[in-house]
């Protein structure tokens, strides 16, 4: 509403989600390319305070910033250690070296601030605000010999205050920082000295505000200037510069380029561009990154993300960057949220890829990570992280930490699966796809009633705030069966998550006439709230537009708007609320439908679009929402409010429902069957965003509610590409109260055996069961059946069973089903007591040839129904000789035990 910001279109996810057809997997890399660092963090000793700089050389990592000791990493042996300010460590161990310094300052505190190794890796040279190393006498900048960890006596040009930015050649160290002299020179926050003896060099660039970042050309030509300042050399030029490394004379000023209020934190080269890191302070700012060309200065690309970069770094093809960004909607990837501390994207242009490792804000300005620097060794290669944070990955870790380019050993987050069955004929299973915070492209299984070998299996592409939803269609089902589903789901290196909770299924004997109208209507998102877990909402349609609890709201709330297997959600009109989980846009034709029931006085949004998750949007509309007095509005902006009002209202603690739509026609509103009102408007704000229901900003509207939340019940909420027509709507409100089948699961109450070959033994305690005609075995079940629902018959029933997982647990022989006529227990049935089987058959278990599989029987219901409502026997037995071996109800998993699968529906 009312800032209509152009965003730019989402980032495409590749996923892969079947409808009832395997996908193969496609091949994948140990991490998805051309990411070259894992995100796993690696045991690494720790500060207790700040870096602000690293540099490597021949496998040592230099570190400085403000601190006193360091320690060995969280549950790692060892004593901490002195360290002023400075610590060398292993790059391949995280472990402190022999070279240790110390910078002080006579007065004040002093700071390591930038650090920079010579082109021949010999020389280390520090900048900030201290005043010795070691004892040795330097004035803020100070080189160090490597082979020996000892300060070159002979190399101390005086600095005036802090040096904040190092940038070295063979022959030059550049500088730049807060100070106005160099050695008695003149200099405005930008000089160069001598690399060996130290002396001022007559490059002269002048800055009116302070240095933060320098860099030097490939080619060395040229020496690239950021920071706070808006004049070079008395040019316009704010933040941004290139001047000439021998003379400092301005190549190239960038006026207007960067946002009055932000500054360029850091700068980092490669063989064809450079690349700024930025900082802004208030509204309107620029935090994000630049990439220009080299070949011409020109920009290359712009990251608009919001929330301050400190680091950059360019390593083959990606822009690794340390910041806070929260809120990078305005390039089409996560809204406005929680802060991401690392990231990476392709030198080439935007679009993050698949690493995410992350830190906290920690310490001082809670900034988090704020100096980056790669260490290649012989063995392995090191992305290593230094600043204020506190934790690295969720854990405890101060100061440092470190990646590695492998192993890879961080497995996928556990998928969160749901499934469900709208016509006898198919069986959608459909799961969130899961999390990894190094590799995007994620291959998942599906594996049907227990069996170890997957039934489909796909490719889907993720990252931490897109995770969209993935579906198979199982239409190898049988209807009145109950099937169970779990999914893993794997890395490129083979990491594998544990197996997801078991969803379970009974595909109906008939439609469900409600949820099947819906679909065949075309509905694009389908939200029906029958999970029994938080967060993951499942998406009923086509279109795999999941959802996302907040808050925690009430789950399979009863009884439900539409008759059936259903539930409904509860939410609390203040905190709680769904939202979609892939962004996307509406097309200039949409249906809005949900049900409800409250009795609240303070309204609530129901269903709306906007351009947030978590936190409010700053755009919304095509929404419907509750007034104080219970009457429902739905509208538009289209830079003004435009809205129809319900001319009655709907707070009466009954169930409604509500379809609004807008398209060539304008605009209609339809509550419980019937036309609202209507509006001639054609137009609406477009904007990439997420749905909503029960709540977002609400701020502006007409007749705003007390509450943007709504407190209440909601149910079977879609969401059409299309203007549902007012016989659509009625037709949709009519359905839910239709008469719905029934499915009703019985477990054996007792069961057991009996063997020829051991006539007097007792299996009732056994948690398998068995039946073969020679040498004899036999299996008896006894259920408690259930009365039929009022109005309703039993339609059908089978007979589910499960192999063990014995080798020779299947058979190939038919088994019959036939009532047990004489008595028996549990506890008392031997071979030599066994009851009498009537010769009646009732049901055959054919092809039962697998192990560790779910196998079903139909049976015949004018049988069983006079037997409803008190206990039924049945036996399985066989005349063939290849033994069958069942679980028993004793049976460790519920999910293997017999079961009766009966449906009741209207007569």
């Amino acid at each position: 509403m009312r800032r209509s910001r152009r965003l730019s279109a989402a980032l495409v996810l590749s996923t892969a989600a079947g409808l009832g057809l395997v996908v193969p997997a496609q091949p994948a890399a140990a991490l998805t390319p051309p990411v070259a660092f894992t995100a796993d963090d690696l045991p690494t000793w720790q500060t207790n305070g700040i870096v602000w700089a690293l540099a490597e050389a021949h496998g040592t990592v230099f570190a400085g910033g403000t601190f006193s000791q360091v320690r060995p990493p969280e549950g790692k042996s060892g004593t901490a250690q002195n360290a002023v300010n400075f610590v060398a460590l292993d790059a391949a161990t995280g472990e402190p070296t022999s070279c240790a310094l110390s910078f002080t300052v006579g007065s004040g505190t002093a700071t390591v601030r930038a650090l920079a190794v010579s082109p021949d890796k010999k020389t280390l040279y520090a900048g900030g605000y201290f005043g010795a190393v070691n004892g040795t006498p330097v004035s803020s900048l100070a080189a160090i010999d490597i082979a020996t960890c000892t300060p070159r006596a002979s190399f101390h040009p005086s600095v005036s205050a802090t040096v904040r930015a190092l940038a070295v050649t063979d022959d030059t160290v550049y500088l730049g920082g807060d100070f106005s002299t160099v050695g008695g020179s003149a200099h405005a926050r930008y000089a160069a000295v001598d690399a060996n003896s130290g002396a001022v060099k007559a490059f002269q660039a002048d800055t009116d505000e302070p240095g933060r970042a320098v860099a030097v050309t490939p080619d060395g030509k040229n020496v690239i200037l950021g920071g706070d300042f808006f004049t070079v050399n008395g040019a316009d030029s704010h933040a941004l510069a290139v001047v000439d490394a021998t003379t400092g004379a301005n190549v190239r000023t960038y006026p207007g380029f960067i946002e009055t209020n932000s500054v360029v934190k850091s700068i980092d080269t490669d063989a064809t561009g450079f690349y700024t890191g930025n900082e802004g302070t208030g509204g309107g700012v620029f935090d994000g990154r630049i990439a220009l060309d080299l070949s011409t200065l020109n920009q290359r690309w712009r990251d608009t993300c919001l929330g301050a970069t400190q680091a950059v770094k360019s390593y083959e093809g990606v822009l690794y960057s340390a910041s806070h960004a929260h809120d990078c909607s305005s390039v089409g990837e996560f809204p406005d949220g929680r802060r991401h501390h690392l990231l990476a994207e392709p030198t080439t242009g935007t679009g993050k890829l698949g690493w995410f490792p992350d830190t906290n804000d920690g310490l001082g300005e809670g900034i988090g990570p704020r100096a980056m620097v790669v260490s290649q060794t012989s063995g392995n290669n090191y992305m290593w992280v230094g600043g204020e944070f506190t934790t690295v990955n969720g854990s405890p870790a101060q100061g440092l930490t470190r990646f590695a380019a492998s192993p890879d050993t961080g497995a996928p987050t556990v998928p969160s699966v749901g499934a469900e069955s709208v016509r006898p004929t198919e069986a959608h299973i459909r799961w969130r796809a899961s999390l990894d915070t190094d590799d995007t492209r994620l291959t998942y299984k599906v594996y049907r009633n227990g069996g170890s070998t997957p039934v489909f299996t796909v490719d889907g592409d993720s990252v931490e705030w897109s995770r969209p939803q993935l579906s198979f269609t199982d239409k190898n089902v049988t209807a009145g069966s109950t099937y169970t589903y779990r999914v893993t789901a794997t890395d490129g290196a083979g990491n594998t998550s544990a197996l997801s909770s078991t969803a379970t299924v009974t595909v109906p004997a008939s439609a469900q006439k409600y949820a099947a109208k819906v679909l065949d209507d075309g509905a694009s998102l389908y939200w029906r709230y029958d999970e029994s877990t938080t967060p993951f909402v499942g998406d009923t349609s086509p279109g795999d537009q999941s959802g996302i609890h907040v808050g925690g709201p009430a789950l399979r709330q009863t009884p439900a708007a539409v008759t059936g297997p259903s539930t409904a959600i509860g939410l609390n009109g203040s905190d709680q609320l769904i939202y979609g989980d892939r962004r996307t846009t509406v097309p200039s034709a949409y249906s809005i439908e949900t049900w409800f029931k409250t009795t609240t006085d303070r309204g609530g949004k129901l269903v709306g679009f906007g351009n947030n998750t978590t936190r409010a949007s700053s755009n919304y509309d095509k929404h419907v929402y509750m007034r104080n007095d219970g009457r429902l509005v739905f509208g538009v902006w289209t830079g003004t409010a435009r809205t129809i009002t319900s001319p009655a209202a709907y707070n009466d603690g009954a169930w409604h429902h509500v379809v609004a739509t807008q398209g060539p026609s304008g605009m209609a509103l339809y509550v419980d069957g019937t036309q609202a009102g209507t509006l001639a408007e054609t137009n609406n704000q477009a904007y990439s965003g997420y749905w909503h229901v029960g709540g977002d900003n609400l701020n502006g509207w007409p007749s705003q509610p007390s509450s943007s939340y709504f407190a209440g019940q909601i149910d079977e909420t879609a969401i059409y590409p299309s203007a549902l027509s007012a016989t659509q709507a009625q037709s949709h409100y009519a359905l839910a109260s239709a008469p719905a089948d029934s499915v009703q699961t019985v477990r054996a109450s007792a069961d057991t055996y009996v063997n020829a070959g051991a006539s007097g033994t007792n299996y009732g305690t056994s948690t398998s069961l068995a039946v073969r005609g020679s040498s004899a075995y036999e299996t008896y079940l006894r259920f408690d059946l259930p009365t039929a629902p009022a109005g309703t018959a039993l339609k059908s029933a089978r007979l589910a069973v499960k192999t063990t997982t014995l080798s020779s647990a299947g058979s190939t022989d038919d088994i019959s089903v036939r009532p047990v006529t004489g008595s028996w227990t549990e506890a008392g049935t031997a071979y030599t007591s066994r009851p009498t089987v009537s010769q009646t058959v009732v049901g055959t278990l054919s092809g039962a040839a697998d192990v560790s599989t779910l196998y079903s029987a139909a049976l015949d219901t004018s049988a069983l129904a006079p037997a409803l409502g008190g206990s039924y026997d049945l036996a399985l037995t066989s005349t063939g000789t290849d033994a069958l071996w069942l679980w028993s109800r004793e049976a460790p998993a519920a999910e293997n035990t017999p079961q009766l699968v009966l449906t009741f529906g209207a007569p």
